[in-house]
């Protein structure tokens, strides 16, 4: 298919799935139709296993949020899809630019969108696709614009339609148009500037012939200087880390344990300079291991240093972490405390392939590629897994537990919640609970959350 053609079915596809509904299922059958769509348009020497793996987590992301229907969710779907189309468009650009398109696309629309030419391809033929243009949506949406203009300059004119319970909504098919139309055009036709190819060049991961000649960073140090200035530098911040980490786990495990509130907030405070710590460590790391050191016989000495300070970083990490746990242990689950996790085990991943950037001697782009896909990994796993039940379930078996906190701020645990309030004789939570459950269930097929199907309910008990 050519792309207008795309772009016209996306928009179509977008007014039939989603007027006169919420987002929920029915954006996750869309991930799914664009899923698909994009692979038949795919060229098969395109379809690499970098390619088919993208399509597999694509259709379990768009399962993920029918499922649930939350934030994350859609941001997997979002990023799954733009992921698996571009790298079938542009198998040879690093990940890292498939940002940068996205965001030039989008504001970039309102100008490529007047090159007709570039996008829609004239044939001799009068088409279909000519046909519905020029006999319905052209008409239909002057027709819309001109009908609310006119509604509001005349009250009689006004009323001539709404005396009749007319289920037509024309502004709502008409932002969808726009929208699907919106969303079609930049999925299908993402424009690649010269300076974006020009850029991919510099994120290879291993380092060209040139650069391995050794070449000092600054005119006013030679390499001996530059060198001996990267040895006295780790050398001096390993002995700081050393005395950091002694004193980080003296005030974490031997102090006299705090109330619950300055706890909680010394502890995000300091999981917070750790991972500050840890970014700072990977910049200065990529700022002396970025050319010509990483082939520097004379820097054996410099890389053993760099090494160390990964490994007490690291150990800063696991320090963190479980002093994380225990707080969990003290005070129970919460989404802050699993999203701690998820800081810290980004941060120890991003010293594990910085790593391997000093031991394999590969530039410092690959830090980059490899931590996009370690994010695309983190967010893939943040939308497949029910974190609001894993919460509640760990937390129900507390004797401190808060129902109403688990009941009014934490997702999907719905299931769990409805058999504790039906345990512990809860009946106005049992109430709320069930009449919650049965709003979601009562939504039209495209407006339902999965979640909520699976879950059986009884009718409310009157007070």
């Amino acid at each position: 298919m050519k792309k207008h053609h795309l772009i016209f079915i996306t928009a179509f596809a977008v007014i039939i799935i989603f007027y006169k509904e919420y987002v929920a299922l029915n954006l996750g059958i869309f991930g799914i139709f664009l899923s698909i769509l994009t692979y038949s348009q795919t060229k098969p020497e395109y379809r690499t296993k970098t390619f088919l793996t993208l399509f597999v987590t694509s259709i379990f992301s768009s399962f993920a949020f029918a499922w649930f229907g939350d934030a994350i969710s859609f941001v997997a779907v979002f990023v799954s899809v733009f992921l698996l189309r571009f790298k079938g468009t542009y198998a040879r650009l690093k990940p890292f630019l498939y940002i940068e398109i996205v965001f030039l696309n989008l504001f970039t629309f309102l100008v490529r969108v007047f090159n007709i030419e570039q996008w829609y391809k004239k044939s001799r033929e009068r088409s279909f696709a000519k046909k519905l243009i020029a006999m319905i949506l052209i008409p239909a949406f002057f027709i819309t614009v001109f009908f609310f203009i006119y509604a509001q300059g005349s009250d009689h004119f006004a009323g001539l339609f709404r005396d009749y319970e007319l289920e037509f909504q024309p502004l709502t098919f008409v932002a969808l148009a726009i929208i699907g139309f919106y969303v079609g055009f930049i999925f299908w036709n993402s424009g690649v500037e010269r300076f974006i190819f020009k850029q991919n060049r510099y994120l290879n991961d291993d380092f060209s012939g040139l650069v391995k000649i050794q070449k000092p960073t600054f005119a006013f140090l030679d390499i001996d200087s530059e060198r001996t200035s990267g040895l006295v530098s780790f050398s001096a911040l390993n002995i700081l880390l050393l005395i950091f980490i002694t004193t980080y786990n003296y005030e974490q495990f031997f102090e006299v344990t705090k109330s619950g509130n300055s706890l909680s907030s010394e502890t995000h405070e300091r999981v917070i300079a750790v991972i500050l710590s840890i970014v700072m460590a990977i910049l200065v790391i990529l700022f002396y291991f970025k050319k010509g050191f990483n082939f520097d016989d004379k820097a054996k000495s410099l890389k053993i240093s760099a090494k160390i300070w990964i490994v007490l970083n690291a150990v800063l990490v696991i320090s963190a972490s479980l002093k994380n746990s225990e707080y969990i242990s003290n005070y129970g689950l919460t989404y802050k405390r699993l999203g701690v996790y998820a800081f810290l085990a980004m941060a120890l991943i991003g010293l594990i392939f910085t790593f391997i950037k000093i031991q394999k001697k590969k530039t410092n782009a690959f830090l980059f590629n490899k931590m996009f896909w370690a994010c695309y990994g983190l967010i893939l796993a943040c939308s497949y897994v029910n974190w609001g039940g894993i919460i509640t379930s760990n937390n129900i078996k507390r004797k401190d537990f808060e129902a109403d906190y688990h009941l009014n701020f934490i997702n999907y645990n719905e299931q769990i919640t409805l058999y504790y309030a039906g345990k512990t004789g809860n009946i106005e939570m049992k109430n709320q609970l069930i009449e919650r459950i049965a709003s979601y269930q009562k939504e039209s097929f495209l407006s339902k959350i999965l979640y909520y199907e699976f879950i059986n309910i009884e009718k409310p008990k009157s007070k």
